[in-house]
């Protein structure tokens, strides 16, 4: 590690001195160069982002980045296997029906979208709520799918419904 310039940014500095460390570590999680190196590069965007200041003294520097990189990872792994049940469901259609590249493309970033405002969300009103919005099933039938009565599956959907709102903003808790 070269001593940092008079003129040298704290970011700038810790990229250069960890940005190598952080590759390699994303190297040994994925097992291929390209996206590790795609995640490295946006592990430091996101300490560009407005709002995100570096700390001062940044004691751990290293495991600083890899908590960023690993949230990263952890949605990069997320949307390999939503893509690959995107296109496992895709491919069980007739051809005919098939959407064209940029449409496949916008489902896929819808998906994404619907996937992380239910993150937070617990696993059942989650699977109610895509039960009811996805697959079109009444109360009834998520009620025996979850089994658990209609009375908490409107629960189950009010909960989801609250989330949804509280994530645009349109609703305080």
């Amino acid at each position: 590690m070269s001593a940092p310039t008079a003129t040298e940014s704290p970011l700038s500095q810790l990229y250069r001195q960890h940005h190598a460390w952080l590759l390699g570590w994303l190297r040994r999680r994925l097992g291929q160069p390209e996206p590790a190196a795609d995640l490295a590069q946006d592990t430091f965007l996101r300490l560009l982002r407005p709002g995100v200041a570096l700390p001062a003294e940044l004691r751990a520097p290293r495991a600083y980045l890899s908590t960023i990189a690993h949230g990263l990872l952890v949605n990069h792994w997320q949307r390999q296997d939503l893509e690959a049940a995107y296109l496992q469901a895709l491919a069980a259609q007739p051809p005919a029906l098939h959407p064209s590249a940029e449409e496949q493309a916008q489902t896929l970033e819808l998906l994404l979208a619907v996937q992380r405002m239910l993150d937070g969300l617990a696993e059942r009103p989650r699977r109610a709520f895509l039960l009811a919005r996805l697959d079109g099933l009444g109360y009834a039938e998520i009620a025996t799918e979850l089994g658990v009565s209609e009375r908490m599956v409107k629960n189950y959907m009010a909960q989801a419904m609250l989330h949804c709102l509280r994530l645009r903003g349109d609703t305080s808790p």
